[in-house]
């Protein structure tokens, strides 16, 4: 092996050992293309507030929102997002955002006032929400002072695309604005609006290769949007395409039809888009359980997926057919009062135990212990109790690589064990007795994963897997 490669490879085993040394601290991004973010563009949440839309962003296991101006913020307050917003309510959208575990990641399409102090304010804005990227469709005579920003800033500008009779609804309009300009002027590409101008989106996509910062994604048919892989099927062309130029970046999706209820069909596009954008670079992110619960065993009408949500309705508890040993598993689950369920982890048998039991409970105030949510069962408490109240959705991941388990509930470590410390049956490392009549270092090291019907209510939404 020459130098280069060896020094190629230890740079790899590096990063590898730091990735492991650091997994798990906070909750994954699970995107299932490497180097691409799906997310919602607020514009199809215009009939709800901001903190409505990031809640219902949030519903659909996505990770990016991109922001509009003048979205309401919440019921409650009537300001609209954008840079006279004030530091207070400033930080309540921070806060907001980091709860549900989302990034914006554009805002636009705005206006860019053509004096600088003007853009100024607008640039500052933007960099203090953590925002990359600004859409807008510009004046010609704007781009000296918008690029002079855009390096300053180090913020992107997307020139978007509006329909036909609009100045940029044509690709060589954007291209030719972007000629002579730096990196950072590129094009926020409007796929659904270069159909509605009688334009071939993925003919688009080719002449603004290198000039793409972001997507607007959506599938028109009969002049409205329909779910994706209906209609006249562009996406898997558009997404090939984008492929093919080693596109790296946003898809913002954008749904303008059925403005009260778009929900269920912005599901069913993302599931499409899963599929396949899973095939061309895939992370390994996938979901635990099919739509139809085809790849689960469980008794008849025991569970049931609706509206995105496992439910549990009765009869036993609700298993993976495929076995894992490592792995990270990321869901959301909200409980009834008093609920007590648990998640199974590398079971051997379907019969009780033994395995390692995550415990998902109402113990909301409750005390530290080896009984309340995050605890394994009887072995090892959580260092903090984070569950949230009944009602509310909390989200949990957990992180299985050989005898080690990490798990973050609702944005904090809360289990970091080995269990080989657990050496005797009946007796954990703390001098404590446990009911287990095997030693936890002598558990299976592979097996199937289950839900627990403990005779509660709970629901789980969101419930993926990436094998290690």
């Amino acid at each position: 092996m020459n130098k280069k490669r060896l020094t190629f490879v230890m740079v790899v085993l590096l990063l590898t050992i730091m990735a492991s040394a650091a997994e798990l601290t906070i909750h994954p991004q699970t995107d299932v293309y490497d180097g691409w973010k799906l997310g919602i563009q607020a514009w199809s949440f215009n009939r709800f507030t901001l903190f409505e839309a990031i809640d219902k962003t949030r519903s659909l296991g996505l990770d990016y929102i991109q922001a509009y101006p003048g979205q309401k913020i919440s019921p409650e307050i009537s300001d609209g997002f954008g840079p006279d917003l004030s530091d207070p309510l400033r930080k309540a959208v921070k806060e907001k955002l980091a709860e549900a575990n989302l990034q914006v990641t554009a805002f636009g399409v705005t206006k860019i006032a053509s004096d600088e102090a003007g853009a100024r304010k607008l640039f500052e804005f933007v960099k203090d929400m953590g925002i990359g990227t600004l859409v807008s469709e510009p004046a010609e005579d704007q781009y000296e002072l918008i690029d002079k920003l855009c390096q300053e800033y180090q913020i992107k500008l997307a020139i978007h695309n509006h329909p036909k009779p609009s100045h940029y609804w044509n690709p060589d309009t954007v291209l030719k604005a972007c000629e002579g300009r730096s990196k950072w002027i590129g094009a926020c590409v409007d796929v659904g609006h270069w159909v509605r101008s009688g334009l071939d989106p993925v003919e688009c996509l080719k002449k603004l290769k290198g000039r793409i910062h972001d997507v607007h994604i959506k599938e028109i048919d009969d002049g409205h949007d329909v779910v994706w892989g209906t209609g006249k099927g562009r996406i898997k062309g558009i997404l090939e395409e984008l492929h093919g130029q080693g596109f790296q970046g946003t898809f913002a999706i954008e749904y303008e039809y059925n403005w009260d209820n778009n929900i269920p069909e912005i599901r069913e596009s993302i599931a499409y888009f899963d599929s396949l954008a899973s095939a061309l670079k895939p992370t390994g992110w996938k979901a635990l359980f099919n739509s139809d619960l085809s790849n689960a065993e469980l008794k008849e009408n025991s569970w049931a997926m609706e509206d995105g949500q496992l439910a549990r309705k009765g009869k036993g508890d609700i298993w993976t057919r495929d076995k894992y040993s490592d792995f990270i598993l990321d869901f959301e689950f909200k409980l009834a009062e008093k609920t007590n369920s648990g998640v199974f982890l590398r079971a051997a048998e379907h019969t009780w135990l033994p395995w390692v039991e995550i415990q998902i409970e109402d113990s909301f105030g409750k005390p530290i212990g080896k009984h309340i949510c995050g605890s394994i069962y009887d072995v090892k408490e959580p260092m903090v109790n984070t569950v949230r109240k009944p009602g509310q959705w909390n989200r949990m991941t957990i992180c299985a690589k050989g005898s080690e388990i990490k798990t973050v509930l609702n944005n904090q470590r809360i289990l970091d064990i080995n269990l080989n410390d657990w050496t005797e049956a009946h007796k954990n490392p703390d001098g404590t007795a446990n009911k287990f009549n095997i030693a936890y270092k002598d558990l299976p090291g592979e097996g199937w994963l289950g839900f627990q019907d403990h005779g509660f209510s709970i629901w789980y939404r969101n419930i993926k897997i990436q094998k290690l």
